[in-house]
């Protein structure tokens, strides 16, 4: 059965892609997962310099998810190449580089910094983060920052740029619109909602942050709705990302109008997900007489 897609320039085996921050490095999962039989790998985000995140705790268990305050720990841009990227070189999966700053110049320079990299298939721009010089909004949440960001990264490198949005605005499609209008070859959606956990015996915070990103099937309605609203905004493809836990999960985003799609926190949970979710795909293509992927997308009829 043919499970291919393109996300433009990219071309992928199957549609199902590892969502940043819950797959390391992909080397953390080698013994658990074929990554060769991957969509594509997306990284663990990057800055230009390394970084320790926040202080623990860092993670607290909800109903139905999780919310996590991790502060976007990574390694940075150049242990990144110097360490992590000769392993992956030898996968035969697309991998894609997550990119985070806290200014414009940030996210440029990175991008100047991978296009001189091999054996990165794209970038994908994650502008949920706060810009310093804006008092702390983050990018994505502004149609006009999330242009600057977009257009400063797309002109210093060649490279398919995939731009991650925040389901924390009032019109994601709004935001879409300005990522395609500045560059972006592909949308991604939803990264994590905004909440926050109480500890009722100390009165305090389960987080150190106070407040962090919640993800997994309590937000999936929520990311399938936005899905299908940008799906049908930009001409560009759209990747699901939300809780999505099996097969079932994932061919709802792609009837939606997405193309791919990213699995998240179900790598916490179960680590062979991803693996899971392509063979009960190609299952329900191959017991209906579907001849491809492509014939369910954006299928849904109102």
């Amino acid at each position: 059965m043919k499970l291919q897609v393109d996300i433009g320039r990219i071309k992928l085996k199957n549609p199902v892609m590892t969502a940043s921050g819950t797959f390391g490095y992909a080397r953390e999962f080698e013994d658990l997962v074929d990554l060769n039989r991957l969509g594509a790998i997306i990284v663990k985000g990057l800055s230009l310099e390394p970084s320790k995140g926040n202080p623990p705790p860092r993670i607290v268990e909800t109903p139905c998810g999780m919310l996590n305050a991790i502060g976007l720990e990574n390694v940075g841009i150049e242990a990144f190449e110097k360490e992590k990227l000769p392993f992956l070189r030898g996968v035969s999966s697309p991998v894609l580089v997550n990119v985070y700053g806290k200014t414009v110049s940030e996210y440029a320079e990175l991008a100047a910094r991978i296009e001189d990299i091999e054996g990165i298939a794209g970038i994908e721009v994650n502008i949920s983060c706060p810009n310093v010089k804006a008092g702390g909004v983050a990018f994505g949440v502004d149609p006009e920052s999330a242009r600057e960001v977009i257009r400063a990264v797309r002109k210093r490198t060649t490279r398919p740029l995939m731009v991650k949005l925040s389901p924390n605005v009032t019109d994601i499609t709004e935001i879409a619109r300005s990522a395609e209008d500045a560059g972006a070859d592909s949308i991604s959606l939803i990264n994590t909602i905004t909440g926050m956990a109480i500890d009722i015996e100390t009165r305090r915070p389960r987080l150190a942050n106070i407040t962090g990103g919640l993800s997994g099937p309590a937000i999936r309605p929520v990311a399938l709705r936005m899905v299908w609203q940008t799906a049908q905004s930009v001409k560009i493809p759209v990747i699901g990302i939300g809780g999505i836990m099996t097969a079932s999960d994932a061919l709802e985003f792609l009837i939606a109008g997405a193309t791919a799609v990213q699995v998240g926190t179900a790598n916490f949970v179960n680590p062979r997900a991803t693996i899971e979710i392509i063979e009960g795909m190609e299952a329900f293509l191959t017991e209906r007489k579907i001849s491809g992927v492509t014939d369910i997308i954006g299928t849904l009829e109102i």
